[in-house]
Parts: structure tokens; sequence; C-alpha cells
């Protein structure tokens, strides 16, 4: 079977989701089938018919089959859409669990002021540090991007700053990306950008409350951080005192002053 046939990418789906190799092979069968006996989904799956009732009984704790108790016993799957609701439903119980037990966890006293630099690698886990160092924004927020690094998650992230106060001032790395943060973020005080950075592998440049700074470059993608052939990796620094943060700080403080000159 196909790696990418559509059987092997729910059953491999159904394994990252909790269940056991021979029970995702069995309900991918079952949901083809419609209904069946074991021996049915070991015809049609790579499933012993012995382990088709473990497999099955695994299911049935899970509310993700129904069993008529008729000889040979027949399983019924439950509809694709409830099957989605179920998991979503155990993944939202498993994350309040983790969330709950984690947060009892957690130092009260978390240092704010960070030695050196700490490094971030991949496109969607960089953007989760941004939305996060923005979403903890008392005053201000300076963002520089690149076009296709302003997502709709950051872009409401930055409307929710605005909204409760937070100063936002975006420039883009070019100027249509400049017009696309207008459009996006009406309410932002955009700037122009001094440095051309149309040859350079530059991604974003931010910095929160002149506090905390992040700062990425676009790199070669290797397959494991998509969707773009360009993957990104960062460097962020926080503390008013950390090296990253007074660079950056005073790049953006002359950039800024320097668009207030052209005014």
């Amino acid at each position: 079977m196909p790696a990418d046939s559509p059987r092997s990418v729910a059953v491999e789906q159904l394994t990252e989701l909790g269940l056991s190799t021979y029970a995702a092979r069995t309900f991918a069968a079952l949901v083809a089938l419609g209904d069946g006996t074991a021996e049915d989904v070991s015809d049609v799956a790579d499933v012993p018919r012995t382990r088709v009732y473990d497999a099955a009984e695994e299911l049935r704790k899970r509310g993700l089959i129904d069993v008529q108790q008729t000889t040979p016993k027949r399983f019924w799957p439950v509809s694709v859409d409830t099957a989605a609701r179920r998991f979503e439903r155990d993944f939202r119980t498993r994350v309040d669990a983790v969330t709950t037990a984690l947060r009892s966890l957690e130092t009260d006293d978390r240092t704010q002021e960070q030695r050196g630099v700490w490094t971030v690698t991949g496109r969607e886990t960089v953007t989760d540090r941004v939305v996060a160092f923005v979403e903890e924004a008392e005053e201000e927020v300076v963002y520089t991007t690149a076009a296709d690094l302003l997502t709709d998650p950051l872009v409401d992230t930055l409307s929710a700053a605005s909204d409760r106060g937070v100063t936002i001032r975006l420039a883009g790395m070019s100027q249509p990306t400049t017009a696309t943060i207008r459009g996006e973020l009406p309410g932002a005080n955009t700037f122009e950008s001094m440095w051309n950075w149309s040859d350079t592998p530059a991604g974003r440049l931010l910095m929160v409350d002149r506090k905390r700074t992040l700062v990425s470059v676009l790199v070669d993608g290797d397959g494991d951080h998509p969707p773009e052939p360009l993957d990104e990796t960062a460097i962020w620094g926080a503390g008013r005192a950390n090296g990253l943060v007074v660079v950056l700080r005073a790049l953006f403080t002359w950039q800024l002053d320097g668009n207030r000159e052209d005014d």
C-alpha cells in the first residue's frame, strides 16, 4: 500500500492520536467496509484475524465502534464526523490535564533577564515565539517582516494587542509587504524600513517593550519544518541589558527616529 494512500495516511494519523497499529488498521478497514467481521477485516487489512478482536475491544472502549453479538461478531464503525469529535474531545481533555499539571509546576519567579541568546528553529515554532512575545506586550511592539511571515494568527495577536492599548509599529521588508501590512492592520503605525532587505535572507525583527527582541533569517529547508522551501531560524533575548536587545533596540530607535525626521 503506497505511503501516501488515504488508508496509509489514516492509519499513520490514527496511531499518532493514540491508537495501536492494529486498532488503527482495523478502524480504517471498517470505515472502508461499512461493517464487518474479524475475517472481513483481516482480508482487507494487515491484521491477523485473532488480533482483530483485541483491536476491536480497544476501539469499542474508545467509542469508535459498536459490536453486534452474533456468531461471528460483527463490528460497525461510527461515522467519520463522530470519530473526529471523539478525538477532538480526547485531545482537549489531555491538553487541559497537561496544562493544569504544568501550571502547578511553573515557578512564580520566572526571570525576565536572560543571559545570552536563545535559538529557535522552524517557521511555525518561530511564529509561536513571536505570538507569545506579542501576547505579553504591555506598551509597544515594533515588528519588521517579510510578507509571507505575516500569518493570520500573528495578525490576530497584533490586533488584540492594539485593542488593549499597545502601540504597534510595523514595517515590511519591501514596499509590497508594507502595503500588505497596512491592509491587514489598518490601526497600526507603519514606518518605512531604512534597510534594503532584497538581497538578504532576513525573515523578521521584533522588539517588545524595548526589553525583548527576536531576529530571524530564512534558510534552506530540510523537510523537517514545512511548508515552504525556505525554512526559518531565529535567535531571541530578553532583559534591557541583554546584548541582542541592546543592539536591536539601537537599530529600531535609529530607524524610527529616521522616519520621524522624514515626516
